[in-house]
C-alpha cells in the first residue's frame, strides 16, 4: 500500500436518493452505506491508497412541537421519520472510519402534498391531512465544502472521492484541484451540471449496482 490516502465525502441526501430510495426509507441502512464504500475503495482510482475517512453529510431530523393549520399540534420529535432518521444515524455513524457531519433542517410552515399539486386539474377544497411541514436543509454543501478545503491545505488526502451533485461544491472541488489534490466524482448514475465536470479530475458516472 502507498503512503498516499484518499478520503470519501458523502452528500447523504443525494446518494439516498441516488439509491433509489425515499429519504426516509428504513431499507437504507449502515449495509448500504458499507456496501457504497466497499464499491468507492475498489475504484482503480484509489487502488492502493489508505483511507482517510469518511464524511457522511446529513440534516438531523426536526424537533419541537408546531400548530397545523386545524389548531392541532405537530410533535416532530415523535414522528416515524424522526425515528428513523435517528436510527440511520446511530448506526452509520459506527461504521469504521465514518465521521458525521450534520447540517440542519428549517421549518417553513406547511406546503400541499407533492401529490395532491401534481393530480391538481380544477379547484378543489384542500383538508389539513393534504398538508405537509414545508422543511428546507441548511448548512450540508457550506460543510462539505469546509472540509474539501481543510483536507486540501492540510495535505490530509491526496484524493478526495466526492458523491454529490451539488454545483454549488464546484469552487472548492476548483480550490482542491489549486492546491494539487485529485478530485473523483461520482455520479450514480445521476445526471449534474457541466460546471461539476468541469472541476473534476475522474467522473465515475456508472450506478453503484453497475460498479464491479
Amino acid at each position: 500500500m502507498s503512503d498516499l490516502s484518499y478520503a470519501v465525502l458523502i452528500d447523504a441526501g443525494f446518494a439516498k436518493y441516488a439509491l433509489k430510495a425515499k429519504r426516509f426509507d428504513p431499507a437504507i441502512d449502515e449495509k448500504d452505506v458499507s456496501a457504497l464504500i466497499a464499491k468507492i475503495g475498489a475504484l482503480p482510482v484509489v487502488a492502493g491508497m489508505r483511507l482517510h475517512r469518511v464524511y457522511w453529510y446529513d440534516a438531523k431530523p426536526l424537533v419541537g412541537k408546531v400548530s397545523r393549520p386545524d389548531g392541532k399540534e405537530t410533535d416532530f420529535s415523535a414522528s416515524e421519520m424522526a425515528r428513523i432518521s435517528n436510527a440511520q444515524h446511530a448506526a452509520i455513524a459506527r461504521l469504521p472510519y465514518v465521521a458525521m457531519r450534520f447540517g440542519e433542517l428549517s421549518y417553513r410552515g406547511w406546503r400541499l402534498k407533492d401529490h395532491i399539486v401534481r393530480s391538481a386539474k380544477e379547484t378543489r377544497e384542500f383538508s389539513p391531512d393534504d398538508l405537509v411541514p414545508n422543511v428546507q436543509q441548511k448548512g450540508v454543501d457550506m460543510r462539505i465544502g469546509l472540509d474539501i478545503a481543510a483536507l486540501a491545505l492540510k495535505r490530509q488526502a491526496h484524493t478526495v472521492v466526492l458523491v454529490s451533485g451539488d454545483s454549488d461544491l464546484a469552487p472548492a472541488m476548483k480550490f482542491a484541484r489549486s492546491e494539487g489534490m485529485q478530485v473523483v466524482l461520482m455520479r450514480l448514475g445521476k445526471n449534474v451540471k457541466d460546471l461539476m465536470h468541469e472541476h473534476a479530475d475522474i467522473v465515475i458516472e456508472q450506478r453503484l449496482q453497475d460498479l464491479p
